[in-house]
């Protein structure tokens, strides 16, 4: 994946001339296609839940989703609404006793799912270095799978490199592709992921391959977006076309 997304905080979303921009989305899409289901409330009340969505997506984006289980959000949600409210017990006092605690079930949980995720990867490598006996594995751990060679020049992290590229998760999900949007990239080689960096370092203009990165060479467990989760494996078909 060559870039992420800039993601704009709520409270930023809902300030100024920036509020009656979104209001004005929330309610253009409501009209945009005779497909889409009824929204759930009146145009005039649409708006406020908009910022119900906006503050859901902004909370999704810290994977919370993934990480309680259904009665831990309805608690979630129950906290949430009694403070907006300014109901129940004193906010201060729940944060200072229970957030330590809070901290450390989701740190747990958070380290666990990163932990399977590059187990999976792990497998998914072994996997494929069984299928593919001329995939080669290197120092690294990147995974490199020679599928046509080519003959011209061979780049350096000081290179622009014009290439089209295909990008999955090991379950096959495509996360990004330069080649469903019909239009190759050109980029520096010295501003990407370091598994690209070395792999197509291995490449000569013309050839193609595939790449096989772990999270130490990709993302790490940061992730990026809301497509790659932290601890990744990421699969790659690449193809050079210039080197300059």
């Amino acid at each position: 994946m060559i870039s992420t997304a800039l993601l704009t905080s709520s409270a930023r979303a809902f300030t100024g001339s920036g509020a009656a921009r979104f209001a004005a989305r929330a309610l253009s899409v409501r009209h945009m296609s005779a497909a889409e289901p009824p929204m759930p409330h009146s145009d005039e009340k649409m708006p406020f839940f908009a910022l119900g969505v906006s503050l859901a997506n902004t909370v999704g984006k810290n994977n919370l989703d993934t990480l309680l289980e259904e009665k831990e959000l309805d608690l979630v949600i129950e906290g949430f609404c009694k403070t907006l409210k300014g109901e129940g017990v004193d906010a201060m006092t729940v944060l200072n006793t229970y957030g330590p605690q809070l901290n450390q079930v989701l740190s747990s949980r958070q380290e666990n799912i990163f932990e399977r995720t590059k187990k999976a990867g792990a497998e998914f490598i072994e996997n494929f270095l069984d299928c593919n006996e001329e995939a080669v594995k290197t120092d690294s751990g990147l995974v490199y799978y020679c599928m046509k060679e080519g003959d011209g020049e061979q780049p350096t992290t000081a290179n622009t490199v014009e290439v089209h590229y295909h990008g999955t998760l090991i379950d096959g999900k495509v996360f990004d592709s330069s080649v469903e949007r019909g239009q190759t990239i050109s980029f520096p080689l010295s501003n990407v992921i370091k598994g690209w960096q070395e792999g197509l370092a291995m490449m000569k203009e013309g050839g193609k391959a595939t790449l096989v990165i772990p999270s130490d060479l990709a993302y790490g467990d940061a992730g990026t977006g809301e497509t790659i989760p932290g601890g990744a494996t990421l699969k790659f078909e690449v193809e050079l076309f210039k080197v300059s």
